[in-house]
């Protein structure tokens, strides 16, 4: 008889997961048994069970939050319960914008807040993976719901191109990863990051454990869209439905870096000078690519998905400065990303309607005076995506280039700040187009659209509030990340 036990020990390391798992499958029930035309029901359901997943999190992280579970396999450490909060958040942001975006749109919703809650659920476990081929089967649970997600405009071209090209994306990270996995096993014996971590303290750099490094940073790369492993990136971004590409911008991005710091930092942290020159060149890259490709688009649903490229540049600064301030940086501007981005995409569902997605510049001409509330929070999330003061984003980028300076990373910090100068001028053109040129496009109301707006003014808040009042935020990342073995 096959004793479980070991296995089964501490199994509330997965109950955060387990329990967006859970909702995923009372959804599709619910689906199944509600009236035709009933959907916000279905919304609800997803809300309730992300908070309590949430919640969930936050109890485990005041409790602690040091356990590991099944075999240590899992970890819920604060690092990965910090990833589960912002996780939540921003699927249950996503969810709530939804609702209003479902009524437009030829989307089955069951189907559509199953699988946005299956693949936050893969998100989850990807945070608290302690070895490889548990990260690589939440990376693929995570993954499989987006790609389906991405194609569900199923009568537009550019939506089913989307899930394609983003089906062959993640192919390619798939293969990279796996070979990756499989030479560590051959160096270490093991895919537990902290055998692998054993083994490296002791032998040192080998051929195979190289070749690992080289292998995984590759598939790393094509998930959090760093240069050149971009390609189709931008195309996925703008062909897949406005809701599911925040989803991904935010969603997918925040917890591929959960992993790739963990695997970087907890694994391969002693030989970090073998890799640390190169994230520096790939950062460099990414940012300066990603922000002069911003510059020349027309549509502002493009120029945000370039927008989200940069950003994982200016992230990944933190890896590169490394040390508890840099990964603490890197956890604190993550978080504030994640919530200027989803309200730029949420403002830009509000602007458009079926039919008329107003995804082009010269569409935002004169809506800060016709529409003040959306132009008023579309100014704060371009201003903060610009890192200017008040906002989070200024406060993000100030604790990345900072930690950058002390590691002695003086000339990448130099490249953030110059490109971030050069994204104040797409940033300002939204801001040029909306206050300072005439349109007369109509636009739906945004009181017809409530639980839309309310994801704009939350989204609001947070960068507002976390960019005057920083430090608390802050303290809660540093004390998240000096968790991370």
């Amino acid at each position: 008889m096959i004793d479980v036990a070991p296995f089964t020990a501490n199994w509330q390391v997965a109950l955060p997961g387990l329990l967006v798992a859970v909702t995923a499958m009372v959804v599709m029930a619910a689906d199944a048994l509600e009236p035709p035309g009933e959907r916000d029901g279905l919304a609800v359901l997803g809300i309730l069970g992300l908070g309590a997943a949430g919640a969930a999190g936050l109890w485990l992280w005041w409790d602690g939050g040091n356990a590991g579970g099944f075999q240590d396999t899992l970890r819920a450490d604060r690092y990965a319960l910090f990833f589960t909060a912002l996780l939540c958040a921003g699927s249950l942001l996503t969810v709530l914008l939804s609702v209003d975006y479902l009524r437009e749109q030829p989307l089955p919703a069951g189907e559509y807040h199953a699988l946005v809650l299956l693949s936050t659920s893969g998100m989850i476990f990807l945070a608290a993976a302690n070895d490889l081929i548990v990260l690589f089967l939440a990376l693929e649970i995570m993954s499989v719901a987006v790609y389906v997600l991405a194609g569900m405009l199923r009568r537009e071209v550019r939506s089913t191109e989307a899930a394609l090209k983003y089906f062959l994306l993640g192919a390619f990270a798939t293969g990279f990863l796996l070979y990756g996995i499989a030479f560590f096993y051959a160096a270490a014996g093991s895919t537990r990051l902290d055998v692998i971590a054993q083994v490296v303290a002791r032998d040192g750099l080998t051929s195979f454990t190289l070749l690992g490094i080289a292998l995984l940073l590759v598939g790393f790369g094509f998930k959090v869209a760093l240069i050149p492993f971009h390609v189709w990136t931008p195309d996925v971004y703008e062909g897949a439905p406005t809701a599911v590409t925040a989803f991904m911008a935010v969603g997918v991005k925040a917890a591929a870096f959960a992993a790739f710091a963990r695997v970087f930092v907890a694994a391969l942290g002693r030989v970090a000078a073998s890799w640390t020159g190169l994230l520096w060149v790939l950062a460099a890259l990414t940012m300066t690519v990603g922000n002069i490709t911003a510059v020349r688009q027309r549509s502002v649903k493009r120029m945000l998905a370039y927008s989200s490229i940069a950003h994982a540049g200016y992230a990944l600064v933190g890896l590169v400065a490394g040390g508890k301030d840099g990964g603490a940086a890197l956890l604190f501007y993550l978080a504030v990303y994640s919530f200027m981005t989803l309200g730029a995409f949420a403002v830009l569902i509000a602007l458009g309607r079926r039919g008329e997605p107003n995804e082009d510049l010269a569409d935002w001409a004169g809506v800060g005076f016709r529409h003040p509330v959306l132009g008023l929070s579309m100014g704060v999330f371009m201003l903060s995506l610009a890192g200017v003061p008040p906002t989070a984003g200024f406060a993000g980028k100030f604790y990345l280039f900072s930690a950058a300076v002390e590691a002695g990373q003086v000339g990448l910090a130099v490249i953030g700040v110059l490109n971030s100068l050069v994204s104040v001028y797409y940033y300002l053109g939204v801001l040029v187009a909306m206050y300072m040129t005439e349109g007369e496009r109509a636009i739906v109301a945004p009181a017809a659209r409530p639980c839309l707006v309310a994801s704009i003014l939350v989204a609001v808040a947070v960068t507002l509030g976390v960019g005057l009042l920083p430090a608390g935020p802050m303290e809660f990342a540093r004390l998240s990340f000096a968790s991370l073995k």
